[in-house]
């Protein structure tokens, strides 16, 4: 399986993201405020789609089936594909507050640590429906790692969309997001441009 190893930080510099949005704390010893050097429309489109990639952790191959299948569905493709971005299992975890960054959420939901609708589901891309219900396992509610994580990330907003319940780690999804409840600074119209060339 492809895995990228650039440190986080370091990508968030190169394409302009504030590290929050990945889950993690600004850190960075260096100032991110870097010269701006102009860039190209093509460029400014690759950076946004290569800074939606990044932030759910999705490849090239399934980031293009995404926009295919966004392409495919009724409304604005650029709306459909960041809906859909915001559907997948792992994303849901770490908007719950179960996990404090997406990758975490990955490897929880890879750890069979996930159900949904009572159902274990090991498969991060998988895609959440509006009243799903979506529950960490009580066997593994009372591990250390979970502990750490509710500490950390038990404070963060949840989103509207979702109905979290963290005393008993589960939440239920109350309705599929709309664009103006995916607070990702991605300029999706920049995509739709770019794979429409």
């Amino acid at each position: 399986m492809a895995v990228n190893r650039t440190p986080v930080l370091k990508r968030c510099r190169s394409l302009d993201l504030d590290p929050t949005f990945l889950g993690y704390d600004k850190k960075s010893k260096r100032n991110s405020q870097r010269a701006n050097r102009k860039l190209s429309e093509y460029g400014q489109q690759l950076r946004e789609k290569q800074k939606a990639k990044f932030i759910y952790g999705v490849l090239e191959k399934p980031f293009r089936n995404y926009y295919k299948k966004a392409d495919q569905m009724k409304g604005q493709t650029g709306e459909n594909l960041m809906i859909i971005l915001e559907r997948r299992l792992d994303n849901v975890i770490f908007r719950l507050g179960f996990a404090r960054t997406r990758r975490e959420a990955r490897q929880i939901v890879l750890h069979k640590f996930v159900t949904v609708n009572g159902a274990t589901i090991n498969v991060p891309s998988y895609m959440i429906k509006a009243g799903d219900v979506v529950a960490i396992k009580e066997s593994a509610q009372n591990m250390q790692r979970f502990k750490d994580v509710a500490e950390i990330a038990g404070s963060r907003l949840v989103p509207e969309w979702i109905d979290a319940d963290k005393e008993n780690w589960k939440g239920t999804i109350k309705q599929l997001p709309a664009r103006n409840m995916i607070d990702v600074p991605v300029d999706e119209m920049q995509i739709v441009e770019l794979y429409s060339k």
